[in-house]
């Protein structure tokens, strides 16, 4: 079995490859390496299997999307988690963030159908494809906000409001995903993403905060809180994410054509004070101050990802509480590897080179 992932030096990415790789799936990587932390990540999949294939490449060159795909038409499957993944950068950067999510997407979309139209196309959406959801009632607790009438979260169903620059890349992105499905005829999959975490998820302020929180706990790093601290999310631990992607690749006759949510659901919610205090109890004090909310942050976002439970058998396995210790077990013990994300941002040189070539 053959999959591209695009985005593989990124965090889910780099943990969907490693899953690959033990399953005995042939993999080839796509990345241009541009975030901070993916030579790191790309380094750690080279160390667990030499024979992996990379090209450092951009999904934003339609001219390289179509090379690489070209030489693989036997494809069975592709997971596109390239992406500019963070609000703030989009705010900062619109046009950037639109050539890396919509250009980008539709870059390699066109490039399957033209060369692999067979493989399972499986694109890495988000949540805030859903918008600010202002229509939806909130209620303030003493550590945490919560939906007032929505005991299930956000379903599928919910119309679609793109909020910031980033909600209406990838909400274009979602959307020509689903149409080339029912247009082409590809095998094409969205799935929702709500906020993952896990390993190899070297976090910053703007994005990835559970992973940003447990760094900063453990190397004594402050850490600013923008808003009240009570903004909630359902948050998946990355392996259940994964089990995930290997349903739909497996169910094509289910999952074709279908966009799924993947959150951890009314069960596995956390505030950011209650990240803080599972941190203290856990020994660390993360020191923490207030700044004012920013953009597009929602108060609270849960998603009820009961469509692919009900059409895949798919449920995540992993608590909050459960979480946060592997999360915690993995920064202690990469302690060197984390240290050097924080002292170089790029890594210029610090790594080998690695091979441009893809060996289909």
């Amino acid at each position: 079995m053959k999959a591209v992932v695009t985005g593989i030096a990124g965090f889910i990415g780099s943990n969907l490859a490693s899953r690959l790789l033990k399953e005995h799936w042939h993999v080839i990587g796509i990345d241009n390496l541009s975030r901070r932390g993916s030579e790191l990540n790309l380094r750690w999949l080279r160390d667990q299997s030499p024979n992996i294939d990379f090209v450092n490449a951009d999904v934003r060159s339609c001219q390289q999307m179509d090379e690489i795909l070209s030489r693989l038409p036997d494809t069975d499957a592709l997971i596109h988690e390239a992406a500019q993944v963070a609000v703030t950068t989009s705010v900062a950067d619109p046009r950037r963030d639109f050539e890396t999510n919509a250009l980008g997407t539709f870059n390699v979309l066109e490039a399957v159908r033209r060369y692999c139209p067979e493989a399972a196309f499986v694109y890495a959406s988000t949540n805030k494809v859903y918008g600010g959801l202002d229509h939806v009632g909130v209620v303030e607790m003493p550590t945490r906000y919560s939906y007032a009438d929505r005991p299930d979260g956000i379903a599928e169903t919910e119309p679609l409001d793109f909020h910031s620059p980033y909600g209406c890349s990838k909400g274009s992105a979602d959307q020509y995903v689903r149409d080339y499905g029912r247009i082409y005829g590809l095998r094409t999959t969205v799935v929702r993403q709500s906020c993952i975490y896990g390993p190899r998820q070297f976090g910053v302020e703007d994005q990835g905060w559970v992973a940003w929180f447990s760094i900063a706990a453990v190397f004594g790093l402050p850490v600013n809180i923008f808003g009240d601290g009570k903004q909630v999310r359902d948050i998946l631990w990355v392996d259940d994410l994964i089990d995930l992607y290997f349903a739909i690749i497996s169910n094509p006759g289910v999952a074709s054509g279908k966009i799924f949510n993947a959150g951890g659901g009314p069960i596995n919610t956390l505030s950011l004070l209650e990240l803080i205090e599972l941190l203290r109890e856990r020994g660390y004090q993360l020191r923490h101050s207030f700044a004012d909310w920013r953009p597009g942050d929602q108060k609270v976002f849960i998603a009820d990802s009961g469509l692919a439970r009900r059409e895949l058998g798919w449920a995540p396995r992993v608590t909050p509480s459960q979480g946060v210790s592997h999360l915690l077990a993995w920064v202690e013990a990469s302690s060197d590897e984390i240290r050097r994300f924080l002292e170089f941002p790029t890594a210029n040189g610090e790594f080998p080179t690695v091979s441009e070539e893809v060996n289909a």
